[in-house]
C-alpha cells in the first residue's frame, strides 16, 4: 500500500520515493540531472533573499578564502558544485523553504559573531562549530518535519514506538501523517535509500482538515514556522530532534509492508529520550 504523502503530482525516476514530494514543483520544472546552469535560471525566476535582504544567488565555488556560510551572509552566494546531486538540493531546499533557509543561515553568521561591519575584509572563518552549529547544520542536512492531525502519532514516533506507530496503526499513518524533508543530504540519499536512512525530525501536530490543504499552502506555513523557530534560537541542540527511520514510512520500501520488517533494532532502535522537539 502506498504511502499518501501528498496531493502533488507524481514526478518521474529517479525521483520516484514518495519523500520526494516537497520539491515535485520544482522537479517537474527541471531536468532530471543536478544542472547548476538550470538551479540558477529558476531561482532568478522566483528570486529568495537572505535574513540580512540580500538576493540569493547559486555561484560556482570560490578560490577567494571566504567561509560557506559567511559568503551567503556577505554576499547572498551558494557556492553550488556543478553536476553535484548535494549541492543542487540544497539548491531547491532554499527554493522550497526560503524563509526557513534563511533564518538557519543567520543562525550560523550569529554564532560565528558575523556583523556588517567586518564583511569588507573577512575571510576564512574557522571557529569551532560549536552546539548550535551542530544542530543547525544536522537539520540542514537531513532535517524534517513530521505533521499529523492525530498527536498520538507524534507521541508514538516521539516514544519509539515503531510497531505501534507503523504496523498497528498504519492505516492511520498512511491518511494522516506526512513526513516534509528538509534536509538536502537526505533528499541525495533517497536517489538510492539505504537501511538505516535517518531523518532528524521536528513534530507537529496540526488542525484537522491541515492535510486537506494545497501543497503550497502547507509548505509554506513550516517555512514560516521554522523560520520563526530558528530565529527565536530554537532548535538549538542535536539532542532535541527525534529520530525518525524513513525505511519504516509505508511506501517507501516494498519490504516494510511486512510486519516482521520492524523486527530489526539496529534500524529501528529503542527510544533514548523524551523530549523530541517540536515546531
Amino acid at each position: 500500500m502506498a504511502l499518501l504523502l501528498s496531493s502533488a503530482s507524481v514526478v518521474a525516476a529517479p525521483f520516484a520515493n514518495p519523500l520526494f514530494f516537497p520539491l515535485a514543483p520544482l522537479l517537474e520544472r527541471l531536468p532530471a540531472v543536478p544542472d547548476a546552469r538550470a538551479l540558477a535560471a529558476l531561482a532568478e525566476s522566483r528570486p529568495v533573499c537572505t535574513a540580512s535582504g540580500r538576493v540569493l544567488r547559486f555561484v560556482p565555488p570560490q578560490d577567494d578564502g571566504l567561509g560557506y556560510e559567511a559568503r551567503i551572509a556577505a554576499r547572498g552566494e551558494v557556492e553550488t558544485r556543478p553536476d553535484n546531486w548535494h549541492d543542487w538540493f540544497n539548491g531547491l531546499v532554499w527554493l522550497t523553504f526560503p524563509r526557513a533557509k534563511a533564518a538557519l543561515s543567520a543562525r550560523h553568521a550569529a554564532a560565528l559573531d558575523f556583523s556588517a561591519r567586518h564583511t569588507a575584509n573577512l575571510t576564512q572563518l574557522a571557529a569551532p562549530r560549536g552546539t548550535v552549529r551542530d544542530a543547525m547544520t544536522h537539520f540542514d542536512e537531513c532535517g524534517a518535519v513530521v505533521v499529523a492531525e492525530d498527536a498520538a502519532l507524534l507521541e508514538l514516533l516521539a516514544g519509539f514506538q515503531w510497531k505501534a506507530l507503523f504496523v498497528e496503526r498504519r492505516l492511520d499513518v498512511i491518511a494522516g501523517l506526512r513526513v516534509f524533508v528538509f534536509g538536502h543530504a537526505t533528499y541525495e540519499a533517497l536517489l538510492a535509500p539505504f537501511r538505516g536512512l535517518t531523518a532528524k525530525c521536528v513534530l507537529t501536530p496540526v488542525a484537522p482538515g491541515w492535510l486537506q490543504q494545497p501543497l503550497a499552502k502547507q509548505l509554506a506555513e513550516i517555512d514560516a514556522q521554522l523560520a520563526a523557530d530558528f530565529a527565536a534560537g530554537r532548535h538549538g541542540d542535536p539532542r532535541s530532534l527525534q529520530p525518525l527511520p524513513l525505511l519504516g514510512l509505508p511506501g517507501v520500501t516494498q519490504e516494510n509492508g511486512n510486519p516482521a520488517y520492524y523486527d530489526d533494532t539496529w534500524q529501528f532502535r529503542p527510544g533514548r529520550r523524551a523530549a523530541p522537539g517540536r515546531v
